[in-house]
């Protein structure tokens, strides 16, 4: 009996922090955007310069 003198503070403040924490994420608009970050693997990034990964070619004979 003695240990809900512990635990029952405890998950009363471990709920309290979740609620708080859920409010702040709302507050600082973490949950407007719910597609785009899904999206986001599937389209292209225009901004990083494509390497070149082919080999030269040597077996032509120069003239």
């Amino acid at each position: 009996m003695e240990i809900l003198y512990l635990l029952l503070p405890l998950s009363l403040g471990l709920a309290l922090a979740g609620v708080a924490a859920f409010l702040w994420a709302g507050k600082n608009k973490q949950f407007d955007d719910l597609d785009t970050p899904a999206k986001r693997i599937l389209l292209d990034d225009h901004n990083t310069p494509k390497t070149n990964t082919k080999k030269p070619d040597h077996t032509e004979k120069e003239q």
